[in-house]
């Protein structure tokens, strides 16, 4: 590319996207370009392709594929190159494969298309690329459709996708942003595999400068549509020149756990603070969220929230329709969380984290166990009494573009948990709207706009202040910030420090990213099966790890080896 420039019309102008870009792609190299959202790394991997987005359109420069030029190609020749010449792998599985066609038919689609194989043998083809893509069990899982297989099976399978004309460029944008850590491993594995056997070149689109430290030979860091600095990926990560560099560098979590805070009241970290509970429902929310503690208040040391034998099983139907089976998807799990605490909950997809947060919640039903919640057990209280119970523990979803109403403005949004538990009214709804968005630093006028016009960290500040709206004592972040680029991912977690540190919360913080949950954590516990397999101190399992499914996490957490040397044996 020389001199790229691309830019999206609109009813007021053109918005330039990526301006002046020069960037080059090495045949059995990996290069990888970086940048927070709306840096335009993005436009660049899809106007490689030719598939920008509605309004998209590249306004000058070059882009060169073995001597032969792409920009100003017709629909006709760019069938002849996406695909067969530039394959592509999209970031989100779940909205890039068809849901009503099995995922084999899928993959041969491909083959036939590009002219590689007959109807009758692109089947069998479909079967060997799936298998090369590391699907277990191939022949099965091509007869599946994209709902019944993992989040790391449907990326395989785009990687087959991607792969199966043998291309000469591959395009990888965000290909494992939202995958656990062990399940990344594997999957960039194999892409560097094809890189290193076939000689195809990569162009790595990410955030995560951990997997550039591990896979990438060259790097480009681009900020608002500019190239501000690139270079060998080793030279750019041990000596960044630019300072958006060192700030993208500084951002990155790390497998440093934060310092245990002073509990006593009289330390100098905030202590916690105190359940507020009025007469007066209209003053209840604010008067928990304005509590500050005495100094030199006692505090009590009791946990706040108590997990014990917590068991849920799932029915599954076997070949046999008749016959039924279950799957234990939690067993037996338990700890405790402190008031003002935060306690980490790990472990890959399947490992029980959810539905153990969705228990917890009173959103799912539980087999045996107890949650008691100030020595209340939420999962036997019922109607007005469970409604009280919600007040006092609130939920934050993963996805932030799929946990809002797009339909409400931002105040609708942060109010509706006060118009359906009927606290206060329509002249004060509006008062604490702002004092919300004040809360969790969002600017005036916000209120007014809805959430498809905010970016992805500005809705994830929505969502906390909605979930603060009731006054509640804990919170449950479920992978609060996977969806979110480095550098919002650590103003996000800022934020739920500053938070916890003024209102005294606790937090079940779940995640799959054990460098994510040490920036915030004091314990953690890391779940696999359905059970907790080790728990301690935050610091202490991170530097001495018992189990040697902890060990293996921690193996695989990008960009490791690089920075520090965790025992793995």
């Amino acid at each position: 590319m020389r001199g790229l420039r691309i830019g999206y019309r609109g009813a007021h102008g053109t918005h330039l996207a990526v301006d002046g870009l020069d960037l080059r792609a090495t045949a059995g190299e990996i290069t990888a370009v970086v940048g927070e959202s709306g840096s335009g790394k993005s436009s660049t991997a899809h106007a490689l392709v030719g598939l920008l987005p509605a309004g998209g359109v590249v306004l000058g420069g070059s882009v060169r594929l073995q001597g032969e030029e792409l920009t100003g190609l017709g629909e006709r020749a760019w069938r002849e190159v996406r695909g067969r010449r530039v394959g592509l792998i999209p970031q989100d599985p779940g909205v890039s494969l068809d849901p009503v066609k099995p995922v084999g038919a899928q993959v041969a689609e491909v083959l036939r298309v590009h002219g590689l194989a007959t109807r009758r043998e692109a089947p069998t083809r479909a079967v060997d690329l799936l298998a090369e893509a590391g699907l277990p069990d191939p022949a099965q899982r091509a007869r599946q459709y994209p709902h019944e297989l993992s989040g790391g099976m449907r990326q395989r399978v785009l990687i087959a996708i991607a792969t199966a004309a043998r291309p000469r460029l591959l395009i990888a944008d965000e290909p494992t942003s939202a995958l656990d850590v062990t399940v990344q491993r594997q999957l960039l594995d194999h892409l560097q595999e094809v890189v290193t056997t076939t000689g195809t070149a990569m162009l790595l689109v990410t955030h995560d400068l951990a997997v550039v430290a591990d896979r990438a030979q060259h790097v480009v860091v681009m900020s608002q549509g500019r190239v501000v600095e690139s270079g060998p990926a080793q030279r750019v990560l041990a000596d960044p020149r630019h300072p958006y560099t060192r700030r993208l560098l500084a951002d990155a979590p790390t497998l440093t756990a934060r310092p245990p805070r002073d509990r006593s009241g009289t330390g100098s970290a905030p202590a916690p603070v105190a359940s507020a509970r009025t007469a007066d429902p209209v003053a209840a929310g604010a008067a928990i969220r304005a509590a500050r503690p005495t100094p030199g208040e006692p505090v009590s040391t009791a946990p706040l929230l108590i997990v014990t034998g917590l068991t849920r099983a799932f029915p599954v139907r076997g070949p046999v329709l008749s016959r039924r089976r279950t799957h234990t998807a939690v067993d037996g799990v338990g700890f405790e969380l402190g008031r003002a605490e935060t306690l980490g909950l790990v472990g890959e997809s399947g490992s029980g984290k959810s539905t153990t947060a969705r228990m917890i919640l009173g959103l799912e039903r539980v087999d045996s166990g107890t949650v008691l919640l100030d020595g209340v057990d939420v999962t036997t209280v019922r109607g007005a009494a469970r409604r009280a119970l919600h007040r006092r523990i609130q939920l934050v979803y993963q996805n932030p573009y799929a946990s809002l109403n797009p339909r409400f403005t931002v105040e609708e949004l942060l109010t509706e948990p006060l118009r359906n538990h009927r606290i206060g009214n329509r002249t004060r709804w509006g008062g604490e709207a702002r004092r919300l968005l004040d809360d969790v630093a969002l600017p005036a006028g916000v209120e007014r706009r809805k959430a498809a016009e905010l970016s992805g960290g500005q809705r994830q500040r929505v969502a906390i202040a909605r979930a603060l709206a009731l006054g509640p004592e804990v919170l449950v972040c479920d992978e609060p910030v996977s969806a979110l680029d480095v550098t919002i991912q650590a103003r996000i977690l800022e934020l739920l420090v500053g938070l916890q540190e003024r209102h005294g919360l606790s937090y079940l913080f779940i995640s799959h990213d054990l460098a994510v949950v040490a920036q915030v954590s004091d314990r953690i516990a890391v779940m696999r099966g359905g059970r907790i397999v080790e728990s301690g101190p935050a610091e202490e399992l991170l530097r001495a790890p018992r189990h040697p499914y902890t060990r293996e996490l921690l193996a695989a957490v990008p960009g490791r080896s690089a920075t520090e040397d965790i025992p793995c044996s």
